[in-house]
């Protein structure tokens, strides 16, 4: 797996300049191209007040704003110096996370933006590994990386998808936390960790007695303990119609604000 071309969605209501930068730093480790993305959607106001007759121009008007922030990012962007030869920027008027995962099919990492709403279903639709930053957007540096390691397909894909990251980190611990079988957890960490240093990662095994945490808070505290600004993980779920049924583990480390979390579906 290589990082050859990054997106980050960006926000229209300010604070992408940080964004960027933070994309811009990763981009320049794994010597990508960056692509930007920004989206904004339409809606009518509901109900309508008082003797207004919905129609289209509430719409028209709302997309026309949405098209001057569209303006307003991209030369802020240029006013700061923050675009460069190697970079671009998409815009679309629609849901953020449709189009983001739509237009992920251009990149092989996707860094999602403060505020991006329905983040499970982002990573389900988009086919890539999404990178959700810690929430006050410090660098990345990602020394210590944790898996969180359950023997399912997700966990597999999100191994592969981090790649980059996992061969580059002074260190790896693939944390599984015991639910019934130590000794196939064990096998299964161990299996992981045999993989990893066959691709260069220095990488270690552990696994946690289940407590009375939330897994995810767990794997947080881990984290937490052993340093790591970056968490690897599957995310468990699956799709009806277009909710995101998240399993806890998922639901838990989407909350955790504090960490760097790469997940794959």
């Amino acid at each position: 797996m290589i990082y050859n071309t990054v997106m980050v969605h960006l926000s229209i209501d300010g604070g992408a300049a940080q964004q960027l930068k933070f994309a811009r730093d990763l981009a320049t480790r794994f010597e990508s191209s960056l692509i930007g993305f920004a989206a904004g959607d339409v809606h009518p106001v509901k109900p309508p007040p008082p003797g207004v007759i919905m129609d289209d121009e509430f719409m028209r008007l709302e997309a026309k704003e949405i098209e001057r922030r569209f303006e307003a990012l991209r030369s802020d962007l240029e006013a700061n110096g923050e675009t460069g030869s190697t970079d671009s920027l998409r815009t679309t008027i629609g849901d953020p996370v449709q189009g983001l995962a739509t237009a992920a099919r251009a990149a092989d990492l996707v860094i999602a933006g403060p505020g991006l709403d329905n983040l499970g279903e982002l990573i389900h639709a988009a086919g890539r590994p999404v990178l959700i930053p810690r929430g006050d957007l410090e660098p990345l540096r990602a020394n210590n990386v944790v898996v969180a390691w359950a023997d399912a397909r997700e966990a597999r894909r999100a191994v592969a998808d981090a790649m980059p990251f996992l061969v580059h980190a002074r260190e790896v611990l693939v944390a599984t936390i015991e639910e019934r079988d130590r000794d196939r957890a064990v096998e299964s960490a161990t299996d992981v960790v045999r993989y990893l240093i066959n691709h260069g990662a220095r990488a270690r095994s552990e696994v946690f007695s289940h407590g009375g945490a939330a897994d995810g808070e767990t794997l947080a505290e881990i984290a937490k303990q052993v340093g790591a600004d970056l968490v690897v993980s599957g995310a468990y779920g699956h799709s009806k119609l277009r909710e995101w049924l998240m399993g806890g583990v998922t639901r838990s480390l989407l909350r955790q604000g504090s960490l760097n979390r790469l997940m794959s579906y």
